[in-house]
């Protein structure tokens, strides 16, 4: 049986004096999409920092595709076939579009799966190859979040984690970028989505983690969630 894309098991996590995760545990299955939501302030964010590397856990473990990568740069953990959508986007606005993709070029670790260069990035996203010589700053923001969608598969990973890939695009934007991600699910890549929007996330997830105040209170398949409404309203305010 493969081993898990991502798991947290009691994790402990803090910024400052601040206890931003207490004893979180859940798992990400290989192929599949977990949907990571809780209101702001839950721990969401954190729990993608932590998986990535770029804040360290206290206690507890943090393997991808079974290996231990607690403790490890996030350089070691992208070399391990990990990759961030980060909130914000964050592309580097004083570089081309094209430039912003090749530095993040990482040969494939698994052979078999689709291989993302520029090409393929370019044919994922034509918005992309019209506006490749034209600087980041420039692009508006759906084409910087396609973007930063496109400079994460560049890197090839096996688990991509998104967080927030849809905070502050119109509609239209939203529909497209979640068309995105479930051609990527579709092709077999592990996802880890951190979504505010309920209903993208209940339509794209296999699996459900619920977050709040730095704690897992829920972990279940997603048609668990859309059928109960007293957890969606109890830990993610919604009616």
């Amino acid at each position: 049986m493969a081993p898990e894309a991502l798991t947290l098991r009691q994790v402990d996590a803090y910024y400052g004096d601040s206890h931003a995760l207490q004893q979180v545990s859940f798992a990400a299955g290989a192929g599949r999409l977990l949907g990571l939501v809780g209101r702001n302030g839950a721990g969401k964010t954190t729990a993608m920092n932590v998986a990535v590397g770029l804040l360290p856990p206290r206690a507890g473990s943090v393997a991808v595709f079974g290996r231990n990568v607690a403790g490890f740069t996030p350089e070691a953990i992208a070399a391990c076939g990990v990759a961030l959508v980060p909130q914000g986007r964050r592309v580097f606005r004083s570089l081309t579009v094209r430039e912003n993709l090749s530095v993040a070029a990482r040969k494939p670790i698994v052979a078999g799966k689709t291989t993302w260069n520029l090409d393929t990035v370019f044919q994922m996203f034509p918005r992309l190859a019209e506006r490749r010589h034209q600087l980041a700053s420039l692009l508006s923001g759906g084409e910087q979040q396609m973007l930063a969608i496109g400079r994460a598969l560049m890197g090839n990973p096996r688990l991509l984690l998104m967080d927030e890939p849809s905070e502050g695009l119109a509609p239209q934007i939203v529909a497209d970028v979640g068309r995105t991600i479930a051609r990527l699910k579709g092709e077999g890549l592990s996802i880890v989505l951190v979504e505010q929007n309920i209903k993208l996330t209940l339509d794209l997830a296999d699996d459900i983690v619920i977050l709040n105040s730095g704690h897992v209170v829920f972990s279940g398949l997603a048609g668990q969630i859309a059928l109960d409404d007293a957890i969606v309203a109890q830990h993610l305010g919604v009616h």
